[in-house]
């Protein structure tokens, strides 16, 4: 598998709005396309989806840790030039980044625990992301003198 990802697991109560996903999401032979998501104080509490919206619903009624983020993470990999529906190759292409609902890695802090661990990827080509209120990711790369 190619290397190309930095990841994290988010403090679980922390996660506030909305994101939209717009690579399809596969959970074991399972499509959803399209996937729309809101956040108060960590948790999912709208869930939507152009398609496969049921399993969506259902996946995130496995458990209480499914509703909540258990990893956050950015795709570095430029090398990696079109979605697969391969999560180990899409997850790191490059100008992406990724979050998965359910269980965390204990290494990065993460106390989710859930039966499920499921990613879901999101183009960044024209996106800015914040840390500490300045930005530092903008049109799917990491700004190097913020680094």
């Amino acid at each position: 598998m190619p290397g190309g990802e930095v990841f994290t697991g988010p403090v679980e109560d922390s996660v506030e709005g909305h994101i939209e996903f717009d690579y399809p999401s596969i959970w074991r032979g399972v499509e959803v396309e399209g996937v729309r998501l809101v956040f108060k104080r960590g948790q999912v509490v709208e869930a939507t989806a152009r398609q496969g919206e049921e399993a969506l619903r259902a996946l995130l009624s496995v458990d209480e840790g499914a509703r909540r983020v258990g990893e956050l993470a950015f795709g570095l990999n430029y090398g990696i030039r079109r979605h697969t529906k391969i999560i180990l190759l899409d997850e790191k292409i490059g100008g992406t980044m990724h979050m998965a609902l359910g269980a965390g890695y204990p290494s990065t802090g993460s106390v989710n625990r859930s039966k499920i661990h499921w990613d879901m990827v999101k183009s960044l080509e024209e996106g800015v992301v914040y840390g500490d209120g300045d930005v530092i990711y903008r049109n799917g790369r990491f700004i190097e003198e913020v680094l």
